[in-house]
Parts: C-alpha cells; sequence; structure tokens
C-alpha cells in the first residue's frame, strides 16, 4: 500500500527547514553549510532534508520564494489607498525594515555570491522586484495625477530607483552594529518623489 503524503506536514517541515537554514547559510554561509547540518538544526534524521526538497540549492531558493507572497500581501493592503504617497512610504517602511531581521544582512551576501550561479534564483528575485516594481510604479502614476508626486521623473524607473535605495539598506547593514534603516530610506525616498516647492508633511 502505498504512503500517504500529508501536503500539510510537508508544509510545516519545509518552513522549519527554511528557518533554521537560514539562519546557517547567514552565519556559516551557503557552501560551508551542510544538508546534515540543515537537517540537526531542524530536528530531522541526517539526510531527511532531500526528502523534502531536490537539492541544497533549492533549500536556498526557498528562502527568498517566502518573500513573494509577503511581499504581495504588503501590496495588497496599500495598492488601493487615495493617499499615494503616504502607500509608497510605508510599502518603503516595510520592505527596509526587513534589514532588522538578524540573518538578513548574512543572507545578502550569500545571495550576491549564489545568483551568477543559479537561474533559478535569479528568477525569483527578479519576479519578487517586478511585482515591487509594478506595485509601486502604479501608485507613482496615481500620485502624479493626485499632485502629491514629482512628475518629472518616469514612474516605471523611479520605481526600480527606490527598490535600489531599499537594496542599498541591505547592502549597507552592519550586523555587528545593527541599526534600523527606516528613518534614513524613508527620508530619501520622500524627498525624490515630493514636488519641487511642496513642504516635508
Amino acid at each position: 500500500m502505498a504512503r500517504t503524503v500529508d501536503p500539510q506536514r510537508v508544509a510545516e517541515r519545509r518552513s522549519v527547514i527554511t528557518h533554521v537554514a537560514a539562519e546557517l547559510f547567514a552565519t556559516q554561509g551557503y557552501e560551508r553549510t551542510t544538508a546534515a547540518q540543515i537537517a540537526r538544526a531542524a530536528g530531522l534524521t541526517s539526510g531527511s532534508v532531500f526528502y523534502y526538497f531536490p537539492d541544497k540549492a533549492a533549500v536556498f531558493r526557498s528562502i527568498f520564494e517566502l518573500s513573494i507572497p509577503e511581499h504581495a500581501e504588503l501590496v495588497s493592503r496599500h495598492i488601493d489607498r487615495s493617499d499615494s504617497l503616504n502607500a509608497i512610504l510605508d510599502i518603503v517602511d516595510a520592505l527596509a525594515g526587513e534589514v532588522l531581521d538578524p540573518v538578513a544582512p548574512g543572507l545578502m551576501v550569500e545571495l550576491l555570491r549564489r545568483i551568477e550561479h543559479d537561474q533559478e534564483l535569479a528568477a525569483v528575485v527578479m519576479e519578487d522586484a517586478r511585482l515591487s516594481a509594478a506595485a509601486l510604479t502604479t501608485l507613482l502614476e496615481r500620485g502624479i495625477e493626485q499632485g502629491c508626486i514629482d512628475p518629472g521623473f518616469e514612474p516605471a524607473e523611479t520605481a526600480r530607483w527606490i527598490l535600489s535605495i531599499i537594496d542599498a539598506a541591505f547592502l549597507n547593514a552592519d550586523p555587528d552594529r545593527p541599526h534600523d534603516p527606516r528613518p534614513l530610506v524613508r527620508a530619501t525616498v520622500s524627498r525624490l518623489l515630493r514636488p519641487i516647492g511642496s513642504e516635508d508633511r
């Protein structure tokens, strides 16, 4: 009789593996982290990681795959707001706030090392960025129509610049001296977007 697979149990095990692997990859690096170490940290038997994932690269990708539904939910909370500028700044706050996760700086380093060698990983990161950029573009267009955002910059290009500013917060994070990047990131984006001559709010 074939073994019955419990989808919820599989999803829970995958989630545990993903989260413990994120910490190991961030602190030890991708190359120095083994599947056996991940299994042990997850409370599983050695080698069982490959029951839930095809290989170590898939485990690493799963960390970034989590961002897509999380960011989609974030966008859904703000995309229909009428106060477009504040909606953009709240999205920026949330995205930049992810830098505060203790594993974020280490994962960013490993992502930069891995992305050129894993096309599937690159596709995940690009899809996440595409969804965020599309939402920001929509809000920028609406804000220009409302007169609360400087019309001098093309919305899609501006959206990419905003995401680059957020990326800079990750790249400049110092795990030995953690600090909250959100005030500076928010101020930078706010000053970029406000029409010339408008008062800061």
